[in-house]
């Protein structure tokens, strides 16, 4: 059965490797819109959501489709804390999936940085290390921000009061209890990922390299797929593929 669709960020880098990855037909997009764009009744029309636009627009999206009973998914990154929050409170009334990254390979890396988080004790001390474009606009990446999040479940953590966003000047010790998260922009890369593990006389890393936006596309449609039907709540990617 075809999947009815409305793409928010139709014009961007995602938006356009989005359309290019639903060609073969099992994928009807009903309308691609923009910022800005006039909606009109294409909401009605749609069977899901799809968000790859900007993190001012997210809420006002998931609003709308809120008021259509429309399931949403959402890749676009940037969020603040408050802007999250505020996003998911949505989910009581319609099916949200949100990730960072839609790749199967980074999800796998999510799952495992959870578990070494659990199995390792604190004393091995995390640091996350991103690369991007020089065109994004937003740092840290939303997949390292899904890391983070990942490894303070594992830890039993509160993200906001231990991340640590690069490091300048007299810092003092490195605390046990303490996340850092570093971004580095340029060139054309499409996204590295490293998280290592800290310990006295071993390091354990992990990585993943994403050469080509199809696969972050591939995940997104799979994603928009697997959610019609379902019912009202929070879901990310690990959920999409059964890793949890």
């Amino acid at each position: 059965m075809t999947t009815k669709i409305v793409l928010n960020g139709a014009k961007g880098r995602m938006g356009r490797a989005i359309c290019d990855a639903a060609s073969d037909g099992d994928f009807e997009f009903v309308s691609l819109c923009d910022i800005g764009d006039e909606l009109g009744d294409a909401f009605k029309l749609a069977d899901v959501i799809i968000d790859f636009s900007h993190h001012s627009a997210t809420l006002g999206i998931v609003e709308k489709a809120v008021d259509h009973l429309k399931p949403v998914v959402i890749g676009t990154t940037g969020h603040d804390f408050a802007e999250r929050e505020k996003i998911i409170a949505h989910s009581k009334s319609i099916p949200l999936v949100w990730s960072g990254n839609y790749s199967m390979g980074m999800n796998l890396l999510f799952y495992f940085a959870q578990k070494a988080a659990e199995a390792l004790p604190e004393l091995y001390e995390a640091e996350i290390i991103e690369a991007h474009h020089r065109h994004k606009k937003d740092a840290p990446s939303g997949t390292a921000m899904d890391i983070a999040r990942r490894i303070c479940k594992g830890r039993n953590w509160n993200l906001e009061d231990v991340i640590q966003y690069g490091r300048e000047g007299i810092t003092g010790e490195r605390p046990r209890k303490q996340l850092g998260v570093h971004a580095i922009r340029g060139g054309d890369v499409v996204g590295d990922h490293t998280v290592q593990f800290f310990g006295q006389g071993e390091r354990f890393e992990l990585r993943h390299q994403a050469t080509d936006r199809k696969v972050f596309a591939q995940g997104a449609l799979s994603s928009a797929s697997w959610v019609v039907g379902k019912a009202p709540g929070f879901y990310e990617m690990q959920d999409v593929l059964g890793l949890r």
